[in-house]
């Protein structure tokens, strides 16, 4: 988890590599179901990712699809964590614009090229 200052456009702006849309804690506790201090856990072991915007810690939405969090961004996470990304680092990989995707590799986690995603995700690691 990281507690950075807000992305380089300003404390109130998402950043180019942002999300559209964020969650709280407590309202990803309550989309999944789950206490808190579980949700604490789950970023604590890179099962979710969180950034400072704005002084809270948030999530980004599409990250949480449904009732459940995306099936292939712990393991996505845990390669980047293992590549040396900190939680903003991993956030701009996430959100970066890629050509060779249909968008970014967070919208491509959702579909069917999640498996690409995490291909690439463990050639940072080299």
């Amino acid at each position: 988890m990281t507690d950075s200052v807000p992305a380089e456009t300003g404390p109130d702006l998402a950043g180019p590599t942002d999300p559209a849309d964020w969650l709280t804690l407590p309202d990803v506790a309550e989309r999944l179901d789950l206490s808190i201090s579980k949700v604490h856990q789950m970023i604590r072991d890179r099962e979710l990712l969180a950034v400072r915007r704005d002084g809270v810690r948030r999530i980004p939405a599409d990250l949480v699809a449904n009732e459940i969090v995306l099936k292939h961004l712990p393991g996505v996470l845990n390669l980047l964590g293992d590549a040396g990304y900190d939680d903003e680092e991993a956030l701009r990989w996430l959100y970066r614009e890629d050509p060779t995707l249909p968008g970014t590799p967070a919208a491509a986690l959702g579909g069917d090229l999640a498996r690409e995603v995490k291909r690439r995700a463990q050639a940072t690691a080299f």
